[in-house]
C-alpha cells in the first residue's frame, strides 16, 4: 500500500473512532443520571476513555507515562473485565517504585499491561494471584508480570509472540504480539519463561534508559 493511502487510512479510522468515542461519551453522560447506573457509568467511562487513549497512542509518538497511574487503571480495567464476564477471583499485587516513569504514551502501555493481565487471568480460571513489579535498574526499567497459574508448556515457549498464535481458540491470538510489538517500538525487549518455584508463568520487559 502506497505510503500517502497508509497514513490515509490510519487518520481515517482514528477519525472515525474519535466521534465514536464523542456518541458514547455523550451517551454515558445521559445514563449516569439515573443512579440506577450509576456503577455501570463508572465501568464505561474507564473503557471508553482507555479505547480513546488507544486511539491517541496511535497518532502519538514519545512521551513518558506515570507506572502508579498506568497500575491504577490496569488494575481496574482488569476488574472491570472480571465483573462483566463473571471471571475468577483474582488478587492483583503491584510492586511499583514510587515516581517511576515509562517511556512512551498512556494509551499504548494501557495495551501492554491490560493485555499482559488478561492474559495471567484466562490461564487461572479457578482464580489465582497476579504479582507486578515495575523498577528501575542499571540497564533501565523493569517490568514484571507474573501469575500461580499453569505455567507455560515449553513448545509454547518459541512461537508465544508470534501473530496469530493462540493455545485457546476462543482468541485470535493478537495479545502478546501486541505487546512485544509496543515494547519493542520502545527500543526494549520482552520475554516470557516459567518462574524459578514452577508455580506460573512470569513476562518481563526490559527498557533501556
Amino acid at each position: 500500500m502506497p505510503e500517502r493511502l497508509a497514513n490515509l487510512t490510519l487518520q481515517g479510522v482514528v477519525h472515525d473512532l474519535n466521534n465514536v468515542f464523542e456518541t458514547l461519551f455523550e451517551a454515558n453522560d445521559i445514563l449516569k443520571t439515573d443512579p440506577k447506573y450509576t456503577k455501570l457509568c463508572a465501568t464505561m467511562l474507564r473503557t471508553i476513555k482507555h479505547g480513546a487513549r488507544i486511539v491517541k497512542s496511535l497518532e502519538t509518538q514519545g512521551g513518558l507515562t506515570d507506572a502508579g497511574r498506568l497500575m491504577d487503571q490496569g488494575q481496574a480495567l482488569l476488574n472491570d473485565f472480571l465483573v462483566a464476564s463473571r471471571g475468577p477471583a483474582i488478587e492483583v499485587i503491584p510492586t511499583i517504585e514510587p515516581n517511576l516513569q515509562i517511556p512512551g504514551t498512556r494509551g499504548a502501555w494501557e495495551r501492554v499491561l491490560l493485555n499482559l493481565l488478561l492474559n495471567a487471568a484466562r490461564m487461572m480460571p479457578q482464580g489465582g494471584t497476579i504479582s507486578v513489579h515495575m523498577k528501575t535498574t542499571k540497564a533501565g526499567v523493569e517490568i514484571q508480570v507474573l501469575d500461580t497459574g499453569p505455567g507455560i508448556p515449553a513448545k509454547v515457549l518459541p512461537n508465544l509472540f508470534e501473530p496469530g498464535f493462540t493455545t485457546t481458540p476462543r482468541h485470535k491470538g493478537l495479545g502478546l504480539h501486541i505487546v512485544s510489538t509496543i515494547v519493542e517500538s520502545q527500543g526494549g525487549t520482552v520475554t516470557a519463561a516459567n518462574r524459578e518455584d514452577c508455580s506460573g508463568a512470569c513476562f518481563t520487559i526490559l527498557l533501556p534508559r
